[in-house]
């Protein structure tokens, strides 16, 4: 126990200096330097009929399942940690797609896990997740003041609360994927699974500037969920190159919708990346039709990453890859 206790800590210690090196040096080199992209009509078909009401059957349940295990790895407690807790609710359970925590989910039944056994991790990408978007929404990164259309968290909690949420989320997704994983799971996997973790949130991911896309968080969810469900590494190399795939459909999609959405309808400050020059994909170097032939080449190869796997199996994925791909906020 005194090792499990030791090993928690010592990564929190880790990524708490990763937060800080984050934000006094990097961040802001990639707020002035990066780009992204423009107007993709979402026209990949999505299987319609039967099998489409049984994916958003499966997408609903998901998401519920998801929300009350969030809900309980984050109660209400005492002052004075209740003030942190509120906030940390306040960002974790706005709403929102839940899209990786079920990649985490799905891939780890595809490789022969239980939905409880990955439970844990799908929490702590969620958590990733929500810290990434207080920290990109403050003054000194992005300076949005919407969110899922409700006020920004700095915009109710205010900024030091806000950042403090940030290390705090972080902190919890590694105690929680450490202590909550299933004893069945080897400590190897789930030490593994924490090490995919730390890379994603780490230099070479949300340090990277991708925690705003799924092409990161995404990545990370799918490969830990075949870790934790005990994939052959074959197996999480053919997941991780799928997240991959579907990653940069969410980027292309996500500029997309910048660019055509209203704020109402995306429940975000619209055009505000194209203002700010942060488009992943420019439209003046693609144009519209290649990026529309790129979205189809990338599903193409999303699906060909999971030809090894059992077909049904693999079915959640599938969706989720036509889901990403055609959404609208």
């Amino acid at each position: 126990m005194e090792n499990k206790e030791a090993l928690v800590y010592t990564f929190i210690s880790i990524f708490i200096s990763l937060q800080f090196l984050f934000w006094r040096f990097i961040r802001p080199r990639f707020n002035a330097g990066q780009t992204r992209h423009l107007d993709l009509p979402s026209h990949t078909p999505i299987v319609e009929g039967y099998e489409s009401e049984k994916f958003l059957s499966y997408m609903i349940r998901k998401s519920k399942l998801v929300n009350q295990a969030l809900d309980e790895a984050v109660p209400l407690c005492q002052p004075p940690v209740l003030k942190i807790r509120e906030t940390m609710r306040y960002t974790l359970l706005s709403g929102g797609k839940r899209i990786r925590p079920m990649l985490c989910l799905a891939a780890c039944e595809l490789v022969g896990g239980k939905e409880s056994t990955a439970m844990p991790a799908a929490c702590a990408i969620e958590m990733i997740h929500a810290s990434s978007l207080i920290q990109d929404d403050l003054p000194c990164m992005d300076d949005d003041s919407l969110r899922r259309g409700k006020p920004t968290n700095h915009k109710v909690f205010g900024e030091n609360i806000a950042i403090l949420a940030v290390d705090a989320f972080i902190a919890l997704a590694i105690k929680h994927t450490v202590e909550s994983t299933s004893l069945d799971v080897h400590p190897r996997r789930v030490l593994r699974a924490v090490l995919e973790m730390a890379k994603g949130i780490g230099t070479e991911g949300l340090v990277a500037g991708q925690a705003a896309d799924l092409a990161g968080e995404g990545m990370t969810a799918a490969v830990m969920g075949g870790i934790v469900g005990g994939g052959s590494d074959e197996e999480i190399e053919s997941l991780r190159s799928y997240a991959r795939c579907v990653g940069l459909m969410f980027q292309v999609v996500d500029d997309v919708l910048d660019v055509t959405k209203s704020s109402e309808e995306l429940g975000k400050t619209a055009g505000k990346d194209l203002i700010s020059e942060k488009l992943t994909y420019n439209p003046k170097l693609m144009g519209v039709e290649k990026s529309r032939e790129y979205a189809d080449k990338l599903n193409r190869e999303a699906r060909e990453h999971l030809k090894m796997f059992d077909s049904d199996k693999a079915t959640p994925l599938l969706f989720l890859a036509d889901y990403v791909v055609n959404r609208q906020n």
